[in-house]
């Protein structure tokens, strides 16, 4: 570690504890770097505090909820009596501080000096903390994602984001989704397990629209099956709250009412404010622009995760945070290309996939060049 003298100096200086910048500085001291690493909120980022998993916990409580309505079929006689909410995110905050617990004394026993508190990059090779300079040699900048609204519509009340989601103590009787990706299907998935009324609406043709034709197909099948009603197509218009619910109006007029509103339109980069342009940074609608290999094209800055344009996934920024390690140690690592990245939606049933998807595919090589092929594992004992 620097000692007191240049405390204030690191070979690698990272803005944004989360997947992309915590991985980015474990990997930086296993190189022999002496890291800085600034986080204003909880290490582990979105993934670990209001995304990826607590999202998974209340998936695996909602698959045991179905497997109790189920188990009849199974031979064992079992009943559902009912759904505590308050014991559900008990055993989701367990995970969450047990895995906290574990990357915060991680992070310490590597060495890694945990800045507390929000950071602004003021040069090329300076990041200011609560009016403290620090600087890095080397910046990488990991500044994640947050919720995002539409316009128009304001978040409060009645109206919610994935974050309010994962805090909920009681279920609602009937809940409206703005948003058919994955975020939307998962929240939508739990919510049926756990007995609430939902309805999603999507402004695209289909559900999951960036999926394999065939995956959407099946999935929108398994979801009308499971009761859960969709709207694709038509763009949302306006939503209205009163003191018993929310009434959702779509743009051809249609209306849809309901206990909440979960937006689940997607995340947008948490950049603004932080001086990325003023330092030359180029930043397009809110998104660090870097080469292939992550970097800014200015001074020794780079950027990982979500804030790069491209598939926002906790695992694709831990990838960019191990790369960007290794390109400033010199070891010219091979390029994290987004397409060859696995992305999976826990809903229920589940979707994986890699690699272009059919229309992608037809596209890049020609409908006329690309074969389909099937094969349903069902029935393969």
């Amino acid at each position: 570690m620097a000692d007191s003298a240049t405390a204030q100096e690191f070979d690698i200086l990272v803005l944004g504890g989360g997947s992309g910048g915590y991985a980015a500085a474990l990997r930086a001291v296993q190189l022999g770097s002496t890291v800085g690493l600034v986080e204003k909120g909880k290490l582990g980022g979105t993934c670990l505090h209001n995304g990826c998993i607590p999202t998974k916990a209340l998936l695996h409580s909602a698959e045991l909820a179905d497997h109790a309505r189920e188990s009849a079929k199974y031979g064992i006689n079992v009943t559902l009596d009912s759904v505590d909410m308050n014991a559900v995110k008990a055993y989701k905050d367990g995970i969450i501080a047990g895995k906290f617990k574990g990357l915060s004394a991680l992070v310490k026993a590597k060495g890694i000096t945990v800045i507390e508190g929000e950071g602004r990059l003021v040069g090329q090779d300076t990041i200011e903390v609560n009016g403290t300079a620090y600087r890095g040699r080397n910046i990488v900048l990991a500044t994640g994602s947050y919720s995002r609204t539409l316009p128009g519509l304001e978040i409060g009340g009645r109206v919610i984001t994935s974050a309010q989601a994962l805090e909920m103590t009681e279920l609602p009787q009937s809940v409206v989704i703005l948003g058919g990706g994955v975020i939307g299907v998962e929240f939508a998935s739990v919510w049926k397990s756990f007995g609430v009324d939902v309805t999603i609406v999507e402004g695209l043709p289909s559900l999951v629209p960036n999926e394999d034709p065939a995956i959407i197909k099946n999935l929108e099948r398994a979801f009308k099956k499971r009761g859960i009603k969709y709207s694709t197509g038509v763009f949302f218009e306006k939503v209205e709250q009163a003191a018993n619910g929310v009434v959702v109006t779509l743009a051809d007029g249609k209306t849809f009412e309901a206990d909440l509103v979960l937006v689940a339109v997607g995340r947008g980069p948490s950049t603004a404010g932080l001086g990325f342009e003023e330092a030359g940074i180029t930043v397009d609608r809110g998104f660090v622009i870097t080469n292939e290999r992550c970097h800014t094209g200015v001074g020794n800055i780079y950027a990982v995760g979500d804030i790069v344009p491209g598939v926002q996934l906790a695992h694709r920024g831990f990838q960019q945070g191990i790369f960007v390690a290794e390109e400033i140690a010199g070891r010219n690592p091979a390029v994290v290309e987004d397409i060859n990245i696995p992305k999976v939606t826990y809903c229920e049933p589940e979707i994986a996939s890699v690699g272009l998807n059919q229309p992608q595919a037809e596209e890049k090589f020609g409908k006329e060049n690309v074969e389909v092929a099937e094969y349903n594992l069902a029935g393969n004992g």
